[in-house]
């Protein structure tokens, strides 16, 4: 690691120090009072209690299916074992979802998984939930322009989200469109590297070849498994905003107040703004984002900062308290064959 990589990145984990301390030491206390929060919870009933953690439930559930859809031979239980390490991985550690998928890869490796079939996986998983962090903010404004109000920031947000999405997909779908373009493609990232020392100990295949097989790879799983993908990370995101709603209504925040296409837009709104990893899990930015809206909408300060804590509690913390465990228990979990 160089002088100037080590610098970057200190420099990126004291700014995420600094915004999640600037946003639940001196914003969020601003809109509400923590102890008029805590008096919310406390007057949640056994109902209400029983209801978020069903939600939660249901949410960490949603977290193994696309995998298991993109890698044919892993077991539920096993993506399930994969999936809550490298979301506490992700949520923990500077760097995001590009350190989940670092954990997934090792573990799926580990389980006999061929390389070139992860790596396909994981392509398609990243650009699904990518195209779906898209999707999603596009339907929350068309349902708010349908029912008369604005779209506003999400608005905005949404449409610069759509041009670095479709730019970024759309210059690899160019490059990969047939078999010589991804050849030819592969072979000036060849004379690249051929020229820049620093890059020479990436591997001894040519990148050509890589990118062809890489090519085959994932037009074979989307082929196969591309309809289960596209209905399974639909499902996964949207039971991260049912954990919300049932958050809002469990402290009391009726549709009159709250409606439901402004949740889900507020919702929306917050993941967008996770696109840039900030924080660890979008710690402060979420919640910041999240209140800022819903109060925005007409809810009530201290009801609204009490369910945005409980959803991001629910959604955050399961993972990290899962995690941990998962690693240690997935060695133990009798591997099986992949598909040849």
């Amino acid at each position: 690691m160089t002088a100037r990589t080590s610098s970057r990145r200190y420099g990126a984990a004291a700014l995420g120090i600094l915004v999640i301390v600037a946003v639940f030491g001196f914003v969020l206390p601003r809109i509400a009072s923590y102890r008029g929060v805590a008096d919310v919870v406390a007057d949640l009933t056994w109902w209400e209690i029983l209801g978020l953690a069903g939600a939660t439930v249901l949410n960490v559930v949603t977290f193994a299916p696309p995998w298991r859809a993109a890698l044919p031979g892993l077991g539920l239980w096993p993506a399930l074992v994969i999936t809550q390490a490298s979301t506490a991985a992700a949520s923990i550690f500077p760097g995001g979802e590009a350190v989940g998928l670092g954990v997934s890869f090792g573990m799926l490796r580990a389980r006999g998984f061929r390389r070139g079939a992860i790596v396909a996986a994981a392509a398609v998983v990243t650009a699904m939930n990518a195209l779906t962090k898209v999707v999603l903010p596009l339907a929350a404004v068309a349902g708010l322009l349908v029912t008369g109000r604005q779209g506003g920031l999400l608005g905005l947000l949404t449409v610069l989200a759509v041009a670095v999405v479709g730019g970024l997909l759309g210059a690899a779908s160019f490059a990969l469109r047939t078999d010589a373009s991804t050849r030819a493609f592969g072979a000036w990232l060849d004379r690249c590297r051929a020229r820049v020392p620093l890059v020479r100990a990436g591997g001894t295949d040519p990148i050509a070849e890589r990118l062809s097989r890489f090519r085959a790879e994932t037009i074979g799983l989307l082929r196969r498994r591309g309809l289960q993908l596209v209905l399974w990370t639909l499902v996964g995101h949207l039971t991260v905003f049912v954990v919300l709603l049932v958050a809002l209504r469990a402290v009391g925040i009726p549709p009159g107040d709250v409606a439901f296409v402004e949740a889900f837009a507020a919702w929306a709104l917050a993941r967008v703004l996770t696109a840039v990893p900030i924080t660890p899990g979008g710690l402060g930015v979420v919640e910041l984002g999240l209140t800022g809206a819903l109060v925005g909408w007409g809810g009530d300060n201290e009801s609204v900062l009490a369910a945005v804590l409980l959803y991001r509690l629910l959604t955050w913390l399961p993972p990290i308290l899962l995690g941990a465990p998962a690693v240690l228990l997935w060695r133990r979990v009798r591997p099986v064959a992949p598909p040849p």
